[in-house]
């Protein structure tokens, strides 16, 4: 295989859709599925992308992922809705939940949505995205649980949770823009980052992990080789708190689980989220808040660029930057990410060659060296 292949975005769309498809999912899951993966990768968040492929596949064939599920609503009390997610496709499961959150917010103002017992909800940014261009506001807290802690409190030495990510969104000030967007795990990177780095062989940046004796390291395999390290937080004391606070919201209120000793025990990843979805119409600066809102943002714009920097960028712009890119050029996937992804597609039945068709990338006896599809 070569080192590094770049596959067109839609080729990856339908090659991915192929392997859910034969692992059971329906037409709409299958695509849902998909283009949530690619979407990621094409955002330059490839922790997020096709590269869970791997896990997802086996989780489905043991039953601890389950296909075609829908939201199921638990409890209605107006303006707060209590969800269930049944262990289905968090790529199913985080759309249903944010329409549903997105009507009553339009209804009465605000909805506090509470998801428990999602398999793995993907790129967070994407609910978020999901709720601006409906004009919501939106905060979503997620924790995980159901994998083993990876994640070390600040002044700790082992791992005690995951990368509980937190997001939040603002809708564009203009009717063609682009809203504002931050989302980010809590912990210094993503778990999926670390994997990617495992993958590519690369090592991690300084003051990013520790290894089993609570020492930094820098080698990325410190994270899943026994004896495992753990992540450090974002920031210390502060990427920390707010670990413990979404970890709380979305796991304890949402009447889902908290990470406990033994809580991993089922070997698959489940997501609680709190989202709190607010109708900015409803608010005091209904009349003028996107007019605040872009004279604040240009204000920060003109911040001029430090040396070596390309400029001040809003929350969001990154990833919309890297989509223009990678929609253009093509989306990078190493070598080793390439082989789990067919061999998750083999796991099912779609074979090697179909799956390396599919994507136009080059099957395992083709030469050395990058390849673009």
């Amino acid at each position: 295989m070569a080192a590094t292949i770049t596959v067109m975005a839609d080729r990856l769309v339908a090659a991915v859709a192929a392997i859910c498809l034969a692992s059971g999912s329906d037409a709409r899951e299958a695509d849902l599925v998909a283009r949530n993966l690619v979407l990621a990768n094409l955002s330059g968040h490839d922790s997020h992308g096709v590269g869970m492929l791997p896990n997802y596949i086996p989780a489905v064939v043991e039953g601890r992922l389950e296909v075609n599920r829908h939201v199921r609503v638990d409890g209605d009390v107006g303006a707060i809705l209590n969800l269930d997610g049944g262990m289905g496709y968090g790529q199913v499961i985080g759309r249903e939940a944010m329409a549903l959150g997105i009507r009553r917010a339009a209804e009465i103002g605000a909805c506090v949505v509470a998801l428990r017992d999602s398999h793995h909800l993907g790129r967070i940014g994407e609910w978020g995205e999901q709720c601006a261009a409906a004009g919501m506001i939106s905060t979503h807290y997620v924790n995980v649980v159901g994998r083993p802690p990876m994640v070390a409190p600040h002044g700790g030495s082992d791992a005690r949770f995951l990368t509980n990510p937190y997001c939040c969104a603002i809708p564009a000030t203009e009717p063609c823009g682009d809203p504002i967007v931050l989302d980010m795990a809590t912990s210094r990177i993503a778990m999926g980052k670390v994997r990617v780095a495992m993958n590519k062989g690369e090592q991690v940046a300084s003051g990013t992990l520790i290894d089993a004796h609570g020492h930094p390291t820098t080698d990325p395999r410190t994270a899943f080789v026994p004896p495992t390290g753990a992540i450090l937080p974002f920031g210390e004391h502060k990427g920390y708190g707010l670990a413990v606070i979404a970890e709380l919201l979305a796991g304890a209120f949402t009447g889902g689980s908290t990470m406990q000793p033994g809580s991993w025990a089922r070997n698959t990843i489940t997501n609680n989220m709190l989202s709190i979805i607010i109708d900015p119409a409803r608010l005091g600066g209904a009349d003028q808040w996107r007019d605040e809102a872009r004279a604040f943002v240009d204000f920060v714009r003109a911040s001029p660029p430090a040396p070596g920097s390309d400029g001040v960028m809003i929350p969001g712009e990154p990833e919309r930057r890297t989509r223009a890119t990678r929609s253009r050029e093509g989306i990078p996937i190493d070598a080793a990410t390439w082989a789990e992804i067919v061999a998750a597609g083999e796991l099912v039945g779609v074979d090697a060659d179909r799956t390396n068709a599919t994507a136009g990338a080059p099957s395992q006896h083709d030469s050395q060296g990058g390849t673009h599809a």
